[in-house]
C-alpha cells in the first residue's frame, strides 16, 4: 500500500483581507494548499499563532485584467496622449506594423512579466491575429483570448469573417501545458463604428453560448454617428479607405442600435463605456441579458482625456470590471494604478468596492469560477497591497 502523503497548509492573516466581495472580519486566516487551493477561511483563534504567516497591508484575490491588447506591447510611447480616438485609431493602423518581429515578440513578453508581477492572474486578451498564440501557455496566468472581427460592410461578409475564424482555430487548437489554466477564446465585434450589421449577425451565429467583448461608446463621435450619421468617424474611414455612404444613422446611441444584433444567449462585456448615459444604463438594466461594463481608466485619460462615469454605474449597481488596455494607450499593465486612478477622480467610491471590481467581477465577466473569491475550493492566487505596492503571494 502506498503512502499518503499528508497536504501542507499554510495560513495567511493580514491586516485587512478583502476576500474578492468584501472585507472579512479581523482575525481572518486563510489556509492555503501547495498549489494554492484555498481550503478553509479560519480564525486566527483556531491556529497555533506560530503557525500563522501575518503580512501587513491589505490581502486579497490575485487581480484580473478583463480587458488587454498583448499583441500591442510593442507601441509603448508611441501614440501620443491627448488625442482623441479617432487620431489615435489612424496613429495605431500607421504605426504597428513599423516594428521587427523581435520587437514584437520582446513586447508580448516583457508584457506577460510585468502583469504577472503586478499581481495579475487572469486575461481578457484581444487579438487580431496570433502574435500571441505561441505565448500563451508560457503566462503564469489564465487567459481568454477575444479574436476581434471587423469589417463596416454588408458585402462578403463570408469572405471576411473567414480571417477571424481562422485566427479563432488557431488559439482553440492549443492546449494548456499547465495544470489547472484557462484557455479559451471566442470571436467578437471590434466596436460599432468598426463591424456592421451583417458581420455581427455572423459573429452571433458563430457559437451561440460565447462570451462577447465589444469596444463600446469610447468617443462621443461614435455615438453621433449613429444616432445623426455626421462627424468625426467619417475621417478614419477615408483613412481606411471603406465606403461609408451606405450607413444610415439609427437615432440612437451605438449600444441601443446593436444590442438587438447580438442573441441574449451571449455573456456581454462591454468595454470602455466613456460615453455611455443614464438611458443606456436603463436599457441594459432592462434587456434581460448577463452583461459587466469593463473600465479602463487610465487609457480613456490617455486617449480622451475624459474617465468614464464610473460613479453612475455603481449607483446603478451595474456589474463593473477593471483592465488595462495596451501600452499603445496606457503607461503600465497594472490594476492597481487602475484603482489609483478611479479613486482621483471619484473618491467617493470606496476600496471595498473597487476591490471587488478587480478581482470578483474580473473573474465573473471572464466566465472563470475557480479566481477571484477566497473561498473553500477555489484557486485565486493571492495578492499584498501595502505602501501602494503590490506583491503577488501566489
Amino acid at each position: 500500500m502506498g503512502i499518503i502523503k499528508r497536504m501542507k497548509l499554510k495560513y495567511y492573516s493580514a491586516s485587512q483581507i478583502h476576500n474578492g466581495k468584501q472585507w472579512l472580519p479581523q482575525g481572518s486566516v486563510i489556509a492555503i494548499s501547495d498549489d494554492g487551493t484555498v481550503m478553509d477561511v479560519l480564525s486566527e483563534n483556531d491556529i497555533p499563532a506560530a503557525d500563522i504567516i501575518h503580512l501587513e497591508g491589505v490581502l486579497c484575490p490575485g487581480f484580473v485584467n478583463a480587458h488587454c491588447h498583448i499583441e500591442l506591447s510593442h507601441m509603448k510611447g508611441v501614440v501620443k496622449e491627448g488625442t482623441g480616438l479617432v487620431p489615435f485609431l489612424q496613429s495605431v493602423v500607421s504605426e504597428r506594423n513599423k516594428f521587427t518581429e523581435e520587437d514584437k515578440q520582446a513586447g508580448i513578453v516583457s508584457a506577460l512579466k510585468e502583469m504577472r508581477e503586478n499581481g495579475i492572474v487572469a486575461v481578457g486578451d484581444i487579438a487580431n491575429g496570433t502574435d500571441t498564440l505561441p505565448y500563451r501557455t508560457e503566462a503564469d496566468f489564465h487567459i481568454h483570448t477575444f479574436v476581434e472581427a471587423l469589417g463596416f460592410s454588408n458585402e462578403n461578409i463570408e469572405q471576411r469573417f473567414a480571417w477571424p475564424e481562422n485566427v479563432y482555430r488557431q488559439f482553440a487548437a492549443q492546449q494548456s501545458v499547465r495544470e489547472g489554466q484557462i484557455l479559451r477564446q471566442s470571436i467578437v465585434p471590434h466596436a460599432p463604428y468598426s463591424v456592421s450589421e451583417g458581420m455581427f449577425k455572423a459573429i452571433d451565429g458563430f457559437d451561440e453560448g460565447s462570451l462577447i467583448s465589444i469596444h463600446n461608446e469610447e468617443t462621443a463621435a461614435e455615438n453621433e454617428f449613429y444616432e445623426e450619421g455626421t462627424g468625426q468617424m467619417f475621417e478614419l474611414y477615408e483613412t481606411l479607405k471603406i465606403d461609408a455612404g451606405f450607413f444610415e444613422a439609427s437615432g440612437k446611441t451605438s449600444l441601443q442600435t446593436y444590442l438587438p444584433w447580438l442573441a441574449k444567449s451571449h455573456p456581454l462585456m462591454l468595454v470602455h463605456n466613456t460615453f455611455m448615459n443614464a438611458e443606456d444604463v436603463k436599457v441594459l438594466k432592462e434587456s434581460g441579458r448577463e452583461f459587466y461594463l469593463c473600465v479602463c481608466p487610465n487609457a480613456n485619460w490617455y486617449i480622451e482625456q475624459r474617465m468614464p462615469p464610473v460613479k453612475l454605474f455603481m449607483e446603478s449597481g451595474l456589474p463593473v470590471c477593471l483592465g488595462t488596455d495596451s501600452y499603445s494607450s496606457n503607461h503600465e499593465l497594472n490594476i492597481w494604478s487602475e484603482i489609483e486612478c478611479i479613486q482621483k477622480y471619484f473618491p467617493e467610491i470606496g476600496l471595498e468596492i473597487l476591490l471587488t471590481w478587480a478581482t470578483y467581477n474580473g473573474a465573473k465577466a471572464l466566465q472563470m469560477n475557480t479566481i477571484g473569491l477566497i473561498e473553500k475550493g477555489k484557486r485565486p492566487g493571492l495578492v499584498l497591497i501595502r505602501e501602494n505596492k503590490i506583491e503577488r503571494i501566489l
